[in-house]
């Protein structure tokens, strides 16, 4: 056996011709006939498998040889195979599978036949009537009196009641149909199932003719259902309009307690990733709620929509940061930034968007007046004084400005003053304050100064007194800008386009990054959040020069204004403030309101219309003084007319009532009494001038007492220190304490309103002797004894 002489043998020759016998030309349109038909080898009973007898033992090569004696008991089955079974046709495996096969054993159970239907017994069908029946189960009925045959007794032939229709109440066709929204992905990554169902009609199929065709028939369309996150059911919570559809009250108030409790705990826990709650907080306080699921809007309740306008109110003033968000520009909107800047300039967006809606309703219900107009007024007001700093600033001020324009006073115009005055007490920067100014004048003026005047006394609490240290210029409020004079040559030509001279040459690459270091400078200050010191003053300035104009212009109303107090106690007390050329208009315009003659009315408010005079004439006494105790005193201006008058309504306020008491229960204002001694300590103070005067200390002191008799008494208790300290000061005095006669010029005239004409030195301070003895009060008579005795050592 040669390694090259031993191959396998070809295929028998005589299968090609048979093959092609089979496809020849003739044969394809003449079929045999069955007599002369081969018979197909599929339905044999046994194929023999080809070319099974050969013998290959002279086929094999060498290498076959060597596999065989390694591994021959493993191929050793192949000498025990069956022949005949693998050769059996598939026609003769069927048969033998149908002979051994098992038969199903029938279950004996109590349930009638299928068409065991007789008088007794009632159908199962409802609506078919037996002849409907007897036509369907025809075919079972005939089958199951012949004999079951062996196919039928096989378990994979489906029996007869298995092929039967099942009967069942005709009822209508679906004409709708629910389709499952898609899943949504949440701010966070997260896949969540969409609850969102479509609702579209069914399509229904009939057949118009032959051919089979398919029409649709669709009814009218149904409104969409898609409800959005702020009033549908999400984060595991029933939606809004079922909670507030609920028909028990109680029932409806406590499920919105539990839902807005459980939205603000998960939004102040992590804010960034809540303005969908945000929102659906929102949607409860809002008058009627309206949902795709429902074709008439909810009314909501009041008491839910209160718990949720002040829910928000808590949940803002803790979320909202310490900064003021801006609208960004086009180009920083394109610029590529990192998904951590995006997703918190989305979070800014979204919070000024809800915050807006919020305060939109909150003056929605301010200008209805509704029964929530107080607490949204509270709202307002504690979002302007807490977060000044935020964003809608300007509005919130405007709308508690608009409140204080009515001319009635209540607890909400309190609330509204306070506001004002925590707003100007906390101010840094000076920004608010001079927004507020601003809105407070334009309101005043629009409404001809027919406002409280309360208004005004918030004015009072500016920074500009404590924080504006410099005094006002000679000539303007704003610093004079000096003319500068520069050399000739090349030094002063860089002085003369703002350049320093010992400023060295810079090329265009330094320019840029001295430019670029100036920049970041000013984002590292801005990040620092420190007050600029410069901007403050200049902010203050742009406020004082407002307050100014707003003073003057109700000094120089020519119809008296009930504003004219406030308006005289902010100029006196930000007098160091006024410009210098002002003064003397100031002091014309201050005397001809104290030479204005009150009108003639009834002697019933005749009390309150003096005792309200006698506050204006005092108030322009203090404004003027004030005026001139600072830089006023390089002035020589005489005040001896104001003197004057505060000499001559000494004894007219001895005739008012409740001279300690305050005009106003709710704002600190001073009394009759704290005002009238307020002038007289001014007017003898060391820096007025004119003030030793003997026979005015005198006169003064002689007018104190006589007034004393009537005043109540701590307002006299006041007099008689205050004449005590006058005869500390002027020893002549002292010889009005004895009652001994003296040689003096002329006769006493307590009836004349001149101290110098009255002859002070011509009487004595008798009353003292009266209220020693005569005064109810303990306090009065020891004051009165001890002014009495006093000896100067």
């Amino acid at each position: 056996m040669g390694p090259k002489s031993k191959k396998r043998a070809a295929p028998a020759a005589p299968v090609r011709p048979a093959k092609k016998k089979k496809v020849t030309q003739g044969q394809r349109g003449h079929p045999k006939s069955d007599s002369n038909k081969r018979e197909k080898a599929f339905e044999r009973e046994y194929i023999a498998i080809p070319a099974a007898t050969l013998d290959y033992e002279d086929d094999l090569f060498e290498h076959d040889d060597a596999l065989l004696d390694d591994f021959g008991e493993s191929i050793n089955f192949l000498a025990v195979l069956d022949h005949q079974g693998i050769a059996r046709s598939k026609k003769e495996t069927e048969r033998l599978h149908q002979l051994h096969k098992p038969v199903r054993k029938l279950r004996n159970d109590d349930l009638p036949s299928v068409d065991s239907h007789d008088e007794d017994s009632e159908p199962w069908g409802t609506d078919i009537g037996d002849s409907d029946v007897e036509m369907a189960l025809s075919d079972e009925v005939d089958s199951e009196e012949q004999p079951p045959s062996p196919a039928e007794l096989d378990s994979d032939t489906e029996m007869p009641y298995e092929r039967v229709p099942r009967l069942h109440k005709l009822s209508e066709p679906e004409t709708r149909r629910n389709i499952p929204g898609l899943p949504i992905k949440l701010s966070d990554g997260r896949i969540q199932a969409s609850e969102k169902v479509t609702v579209v009609p069914a399509q229904t199929n009939v057949d118009e003719d032959s051919e089979g065709s398919v029409r649709s028939q669709s009814p009218p369309a149904v409104a969409s259902t898609v409800e959005d996150i702020a009033t549908g059911a999400r984060f595991g919570r029933l939606a809004v309009a079922d909670v507030i559809g609920n028909s028990s009250r109680k029932a409806r108030i406590q499920g919105a307690k539990d839902q807005i409790a459980s939205i603000c705990q998960e939004t102040i826990a992590d804010p960034e990733y809540s303005l969908g709650l945000l929102r659906r907080l929102h949607t409860f306080s809002l008058e009627t709620i309206t949902t795709p699921s429902r074709l008439e809007p909810v009314i909501n309740d009041v008491a839910i929509r209160k718990l949720a306008i002040i829910s928000q109110l808590a949940v803002f003033k803790d979320i909202i940061p310490g900064y003021r968000i801006r609208i960004l520009t086009g180009k920083e909107k394109a610029e590529k930034v990192s998904q951590m800047v995006a997703r918190t300039r989305e979070w800014e967006q979204g919070l000024v968007l809800v915050y807006q809606s919020y305060l939109r309703a909150l003056e929605a219900e301010l200008k209805a007046k509704t029964d929530l107009a107080d607490v949204a007024l509270k709202c307002m007001c504690t979002l302007a004084s807490d977060v000044t700093h935020f964003n809608f600033r300007v509005n919130l001020i405007a709308c508690i400005v608009t409140r204080l324009s009515k001319k009635t006073w209540d607890e909400s115009s309190d609330l509204c003053l306070n506001t004002l005055i925590s707003i100007f007490r906390n101010d840094l920067t000076g920004i608010p304050s001079l927004e507020a100014v601003q809105l407070l004048n334009r309101m005043i003026k629009e409404r001809h100064f027919n406002v409280h005047p309360e208004v005004l006394t918030c004015l009072l609490h500016l920074r500009l007194k404590s924080e504006l240290g410099v005094r006002a210029s000679d000539s303007r409020v704003d610093k004079e800008e000096k003319t500068k004079t520069h050399p000739k040559g090349k030094t002063g030509s860089r002085k003369t386009k703002g350049k320093s001279a010992e400023q060295p040459y810079l090329s265009k690459k330094t320019k840029k990054a001295f430019k670029e270091k100036k920049e970041i400078e000013r984002e590292v200050r801005d990040a620092e959040a420190e007050v600029d010191k410069e901007e403050r003053a200049r902010m203050h300035t742009e406020t004082l020069k407002l307050l100014f104009v707003l003073y003057f212009r109700i000094l120089k109303n020519p119809h008296p204004t009930p504003l004219l107090p406030a308006a005289l106690r902010g100029i006196s007390k930000y007098a160091h403030l006024v410009n210098v050329d002002f003064f003397r208009d100031l002091m014309q315009v201050l005397k001809s309101l104290i030479m204005r003659e009150s009108d003639k009315i009834d002697s019933e408010s005749r009390s309150l219309e003096q005792k309200t005079d006698i506050q204006h004439r005092l108030l322009c006494i203090v404004t003027a003084f004030e005026l001139l105790s600072g830089q006023g005193e390089a002035l020589n201006i005489d005040l001896g007319d104001f003197i004057d008058h505060l000499y001559s309504i000494i004894l007219p306020i001895s005739e008012l009532l409740h001279l300690d008491v305050s005009g106003s229960p709710t704002v600190q204002q001073p009394t009759v009494a704290d005002m009238l001694f307020r002038a007289l300590t001014i007017v003898f103070s060391p820096r007025s001038a004119g003030s030793t005067l003997p026979w005015r200390s005198a006169a003064f002191a002689k007018r104190l007492l006589i007034a004393s008799l009537n005043w109540p008494p701590s307002v006299a208790l006041r007099a008689l220190d205050f004449v005590g300290s006058l005869v500390m000061k002027e020893p002549k005095l002292e010889a009005l304490l004895s009652t001994d006669d003296r040689h003096v010029d002329g006769v006493y005239l307590p009836e004349v309103d001149d101290p110098q004409l009255s002859h002070p030195f011509g009487t004595s301070f008798f009353e003292l002797l009266q209220l020693q003895q005569r005064h109810y009060d303990s306090r009065i008579r020891e004051s009165a004894r001890g002014l009495s005795r006093y000896t100067r050592t």
